[in-house]
């Protein structure tokens, strides 16, 4: 899951603002990150009710930083498969408890696992595209194009 992995960036290229997609890399990393931890850690898993981080925490993170932020999020799909296996597709009924007056949300563990999923791969797309625009050659994403010892990670 992690898309710095392999590319060198300085501060400015990490931060810098583009007219698409979650504005720089690091935001569109924090962003993707978040989603796992809004709609498996806090919707489906209920281990978290701040999931989301705010914009003042954003903007000190480093890539440490986000990496840890990730690593909690593979804990949160982790748990939704050992968890969830047998009721993968029973519906979760509740409110978002990062947005007020959300109202009933009525999601399967299943749906949002693949949301998540999509969403990231949506952004993945939006950062490799910055990471070109700023001169680098990201390495390929694809799973077809890595190496066995990278496939066995």
């Amino acid at each position: 899951m992690n898309h710095l992995d392999h590319v060198e960036l300085n501060e400015d290229d990490f931060t810098k603002e583009f007219e698409f997609g979650f504005q720089s890399i690091r935001d569109s990393l924090v962003h993707v990150a978040g989603c796992y931890h809004a709609w498996l850690g806090s919707f489906v898993l209920s281990e978290t009710s701040s999931p989301l981080l705010t914009k003042e925490v954003l903007n000190t993170m480093q890539v440490d930083d986000i990496k840890r932020y990730f690593e909690q999020a593979d804990r949160y799909v982790e748990k939704v498969f050992e968890q969830f296996t047998d009721k993968f597709d029973e519906s979760i009924e509740k409110e978002l408890a990062w947005r007020a007056n959300s109202g009933l949300i009525r999601k399967t563990p299943r749906q949002l696992l693949v949301h998540s999923i999509t969403h990231e791969s949506h952004h993945k797309g939006q950062i490799v595209a910055m990471l070109r625009l700023l001169g680098h050659t990201p390495k390929n994403t694809d799973i077809l194009g890595l190496s066995a010892k990278e496939l066995t990670k």
